[in-house]
């Protein structure tokens, strides 16, 4: 059954249930809005703008249960953080692309922008729980609620909102909350028995990097290129991973109960196991199933 948002309350970070992609409340906005070229993610080109040609007229995917199996492994990937609902539901108030044609390039570019604003809402509530960041909370919270409001603005006013710089200021306040996890970590672990631990700084290549059974607690892996990298085993509670490529990374076994920054798409995009360790509000994928340790 399809939500009805018109009387509800407003998608807010407060339920983050609101920030997790609800494809059956979306008009397929991914599947049209976004462009994509044919590789190894995608089997065929598609411009922005473009309905993808599975796109059937419910807005549903017609292979969504065979997207690796036919080459679309980019989809399976792909998170809105519930931007798509939020657009399609919220912005346009339920009307879709195909009932108005007029609005459809509009309603196309701020998918995007809306998407951006999403993925802030889902770190800067993340932040929010974070005990370590206790002392910059109140900043957070304003930051919180300034992001809330943004995502309510009309269609003119996302679309003149200069989203990159609003992500700079963010970024800012994401990056304090991070430094005091991180030195919380290494407060605590300064005294392991395990070796001195490795540093990597921001946007560090590591692909294919060697990091089996690896200590990388409260590591700094912001940006980090962790392609095809092993990290079986390695313990990465409380290390960032804010904006880390993790496509085809090994994390089998591996503890990031508590890394922080950490989304869906990245984890969608790794591979592991039943053993690794995720943090509760991210989900192992279904081709998880079938990577050994």
């Amino acid at each position: 059954m399809t939500k009805n948002y018109e009387n509800s309350a407003p998608i807010t970070s407060s339920n983050r249930e609101n920030l997790q992609a609800d494809c059956e409340n979306c008009f397929g906005l991914c599947c049209v809005a976004l462009p994509f070229a044919a590789s190894v993610d995608f089997a065929m080109d598609k411009n922005a703008g473009q309905p993808c040609n599975n796109l059937q007229s419910d807005f549903r995917c017609g292979v969504h249960t065979s997207l690796r199996q036919r080459g679309f492994r980019g989809c399976t990937v792909y998170d809105c953080f519930g931007a798509g609902q939020k657009v399609s539901q919220v912005t346009y108030g339920g009307r879709d692309w195909r009932q108005a044609p007029e609005s459809a390039k509009e309603m196309y570019a701020v998918f995007p922008t809306m998407w951006q604003l999403h993925e802030l809402l889902w770190y800067l509530n993340e932040a929010m729980t974070l005990q370590a960041a206790r002392p910059i909370h109140s900043e957070l919270c304003l930051a919180l609620e300034e992001t809330e409001r943004l995502t309510d603005l009309s269609p003119d006013a996302l679309l003149e909102l200069d989203v990159s710089a609003y992500r700079a200021k963010i970024n800012v306040l994401l990056l304090r909350t991070s430094e005091l996890v991180r030195a919380d970590i290494e407060s605590h672990t300064k005294n392991s028995r395990t070796g001195r631990k490795k540093t990597y700084g921001r946007g560090a290549d590591l692909m294919g990097a060697k990091l089996k059974g690896a200590d990388l607690r409260g590591a700094n892996l912001r940006g980090a290129y962790l392609i095809a990298a092993d990290l079986r085993n390695a313990d990465l509670r409380g290390a960032d991973l804010i904006g880390a490529d993790l496509r085809d990374t090994n994390l089998s076994g591996a503890n990031l109960s508590e890394s922080i920054f950490l989304s869906q798409a990245q984890i969608n995009a790794a591979k592991g196991d039943t053993h690794t360790q995720l943090p509760s509000s991210l989900t192992p994928p279904p081709h998880w199933t079938t990577i050994g340790a």
